[in-house]
């Protein structure tokens, strides 16, 4: 019954927005607001197909917007795909290989480029890329790391309700003279993982999802995660310590699930919560608002938690546009193109008039919904890890990826893989050692480095 009445809101904003010409080109710079959720895969929300979790501010952003259904990341580590966002490089250019700040100048940032070219520009949330620049903001408030924070007076707030009242104090503070970009960095639905309960939402959430199984996925298996190279299926990985923390029993899986699902419905709450503030000043259609991801993640396949590895819940994610000059017949529609973490920055620079820095490696990928006929687009890239800690810890990886076949590369070990997408979706059965594939390996191989050596 819910989701019934979620599709029929969603129709009844479609019809106004229809009614009031909401898509008519902005009369002055169109603002910009990147909502960026972290540890999201790409098909965590109902408009993406999940029947449990309740996004309805996300489906409806998806209605009136553009949603694109192969997104990904070209590093699915939250500090260096963040990295990635703001420099629109993948990281052996940017060189952020974990944590740290990355060595692009800031002046070649969107938030670098946005503010000298006359942006009021602010960031709440999470930073994760060294210490936080708060003097290159007109607003900066960094913070992660824990869902509940300590304030001045004592009390706690949770990290999503102080995304929100940030965000919200961003936009009723600021300069009405000059557009805007603000960046609204959740932490949630991370994990904090030096809590043994790992996923804390808010008590008003804890009625949320009492009465739904949510589904565990069909590889989610012993089986799976036995056919893991062998410096994976281990159970010193990291990947597997952390699904010992949050999936190895049936009925932790289901609380650990719910408690995420709860993290991801407040991101959308505060999500609408935000846009509603944008309609209310008037602001909202003249606003480029994207909504993404910085990494995926494993809700317990290959027997794994977490990110990390070139595997397809990793490096999906959730992307959604609504933009001023979109026409009303393209809101609503999906497209299947790679557009990665690499192109939101020249896309925002270009939405803003501002010609991408040519260190810029990622590429405005409005034109995909913005023409009628759309141009050529990438149709596979390279994608890479670094070792963090050690081999044991988090190996490296890296692959090159199509939407029929994908080849995996372990540095660490020398080691690759190949999985054919068509009939192994879930990336099963490594055909690397297969004489029938040799040349379609060699191919890829080839490829492979092509792209590897272009990222630099």
């Amino acid at each position: 019954m819910m989701k019934c009445l979620i599709g029929f809101s969603c129709l009844l904003t479609l019809v106004f927005r229809l009614e009031a010409g909401a898509a008519a080109g902005p009369d002055k710079p169109m603002n910009i607001l990147l909502l960026l959720a972290d540890d999201l895969r790409y098909d965590t929300l109902g408009c993406a197909g999940d029947k449990t979790v309740q996004t309805p501010n996300l489906d409806r952003l998806a209605l009136e917007g553009f949603r694109f259904s192969r997104a990904c990341v070209t590093t699915p580590i939250c500090g260096s795909s963040r990295a990635s966002i703001f420099t629109g490089q993948w990281m052996s250019r940017h060189g952020a290989r974990s944590f740290g700040m990355f060595n692009t100048p800031w002046a070649e940032t969107y938030p670098g480029l946005l503010r000298r070219n006359g942006y009021h520009v602010g960031h709440v949330g999470k930073w994760h890329n060294g210490k936080f620049p708060a003097g290159n903001f007109d607003f900066g408030r960094a913070y992660h790391g824990t869902h509940w924070l300590k304030q001045a007076d004592g009390t706690k707030v949770h990290v999503t309700r102080k995304n929100e009242d940030d965000a919200l104090e961003f936009l009723r503070t600021r300069p009405k003279n000059k557009p805007f970009c603000l960046t609204v960095a959740f932490f949630a639905p991370h994990a904090e993982d030096d809590n043994p309960l790992q996923y804390l939402p808010q008590p008003e959430s804890m009625s949320l999802y009492q009465d739904v199984a949510v589904p565990v996925p069909a590889n989610a298996t012993d089986d799976s995660f036995h056919r893991l190279p062998d410096f994976i299926g281990n159970e010193r990985n990291e990947g597997r310590v952390r699904w010992h923390w949050r999936f190895d029993q049936p009925e932790k899986y289901q609380s650990m699930m719910k408690n995420y699902y709860r993290l991801v419905t407040e991101v959308d709450s505060t999500c609408g919560r935000v846009l509603k503030e944008l309609k209310t000043q008037g602001e909202l259609d003249r606003t480029l608002v994207v909504f993404t991801g910085d990494n995926g993640y494993f809700h317990g396949e290959h027997g794994l938690a977490d990110k990390w590895y070139p595997n397809q819940e990793c490096i999906r994610v959730p992307l959604i546009v609504r933009d001023p000059r979109m026409t009303q017949a393209k809101s609503s529609r999906t497209n299947d193109d790679f557009v990665l973490n690499v192109d939101i920055a020249p896309t925002l620079l270009a939405a803003a008039g501002i010609t991408p820095p040519q260190r810029m490696q990622g590429r405005d990928f409005a034109p995909l919904y913005l023409n009628n006929h759309p141009p050529a687009w990438r149709t596979e890239f390279f994608e890479e890890h670094a070792t963090i800690q050690n081999t044991n810890f988090i190996p490296s990886s890296q692959s090159l990826v199509r939407k029929d076949w994908k080849y995996f590369y372990w540095p660490d070990f020398k080691r690759e893989q190949l999985f054919d997408l068509r009939s192994d979706p879930n990336e099963e059965s490594d055909l690397a050692a297969d004489p029938a594939e040799s040349k379609k390996l060699a191919e890829m191989r080839k490829r492979f480095s092509e792209l590897k050596a272009a990222a630099n």
